[in-house]
């Protein structure tokens, strides 16, 4: 009773096309959060203890 969907080509280009922007955009994001630990840590726990 399963209906089988047929893509053509470029709906399976599409299709692979957000996978890798999701991708890239997951990769860009983790190393965004990395980036910024790797900088909190250098500074060390000083930084929440400044004078405002």
């Amino acid at each position: 009773m399963s209906e089988e969907v047929k893509m053509t080509n470029d709906q399976k280009l599409a299709q692979r096309r957000r996978k890798r922007s999701i991708a890239l955009a997951v990769i860009l994001g983790v190393l965004a959060i990395l980036f910024y630990a790797i900088t909190i840590v250098k500074i060390g726990p000083a930084i929440f203890q400044r004078p405002l």
